[in-house]
């Protein structure tokens, strides 16, 4: 099996396990309050990939530590707005809201850091908006509070990406990324202490839910993607990452009978193909067709 082929199989693994992340959540929702379970998962994931990489820690120095805190802050909020969004909205809506991180990467770029975006950027936007509301608006044309919740999730995560890569190139990657974790289970852990009655999952159901989450969504994807990236491009990376929605409605249709009205679908529709579109190097791709003609 070919290296990239290999590579670009780990990260279908890991977005199948997202996709399947969003139920899980919700379920575990069922059995424990919000900063409870994103404090288990993420003390969780931490232990995993801190005994992975425990060599790596052994080297951080302060410069490390900081960056990992602002990472983990930022991170903090995500995974707030997204299991607060999980639970107030559709499993398959929380999937196709959360990948606009995709398209508000390009919109921050361009609002804080002045690059002019691609014509295909802008297309993509336009797209994205026209299948949010189609997707989250109802009758009285108001979005849910947890269909907000999940487009605050995408934003801040486009942010979190944003200011890693403005950051990472300084310190050890692995150990800033394996930091960030137990930061934010840190975090949750305070918030669950002040505004919750904390506990372990007490039944085999949210047990089961809250390990896959940690392990298999949270732990153990961060060091396959650290590994399989190393070996494919970007831009198979990010088309890969945009099934993760699919998975996810999937997996609602499955295990919960979870459908979309013909409006919703068409909607979600519209955001997968404006991820596609703002994913793809269309010239790239034209080149590569343009040689394969001519030999």
């Amino acid at each position: 099996m070919k290296t990239q082929l290999r590579a670009d199989l780990m990260l279908l693994m890991i977005t199948f396990f997202w996709g399947a992340s969003i139920l899980l959540t919700k379920i575990a929702l069922y059995h424990m309050e919000e900063y409870n379970l994103i404090a288990l998962r993420f003390m969780i994931a931490f232990l995993v990939s801190g005994i992975v990489f425990y060599k790596h820690l052994l080297k951080i120095n302060f410069q490390t530590v900081k960056y990992a805190f602002i990472l983990a802050a930022i991170l903090f909020f995500v995974y707030v707005f997204a299991t607060f969004g999980t639970k107030y909205t559709s499993v398959s809506n929380a999937g196709f809201l959360m990948s606009l991180t995709v398209i508000f990467i390009p919109i921050i770029i361009t609002l804080f850091l002045k690059q002019k975006p691609e014509k295909k950027v802008v297309w993509a936007i336009a797209l994205s908006l026209c299948g949010i509301g189609l997707l989250t608006l109802n009758n009285q044309f108001k979005i849910a509070n947890g269909d907000l919740l999940c487009i605050l999730c995408a934003l801040f995560y486009a942010v979190h990406i944003i200011v890693t890569g403005k950051i990472a190139g300084n310190v050890n990657p692995i150990s800033i990324g394996v930091l960030q974790l137990g930061f934010v289970g840190v975090f949750s852990t305070i918030f669950s202490l002040i505004m919750e009655t904390p506990k372990l999952p007490d039944n085999p159901e949210s047990w089961f839910s809250t390990l896959v989450l940690s392990i298999f969504c949270t732990g153990i994807p961060f060091i396959v993607q650290i590994i399989a990236q190393q070996y494919t491009t970007p831009t198979h990376a990010g088309l890969i990452f945009t099934l993760e929605p699919v998975f996810s409605s999937g997996f609602a249709f499955i295990f919960t009978g979870e459908t979309l009205s013909n409006q919703g679908y068409l909607g979600a529709m519209l955001l997968l193909i404006s991820v596609l579109i703002a994913e793809l190097d269309f010239k790239s791709l034209l080149k590569v067709n343009y040689r394969k003609n001519i030999e």
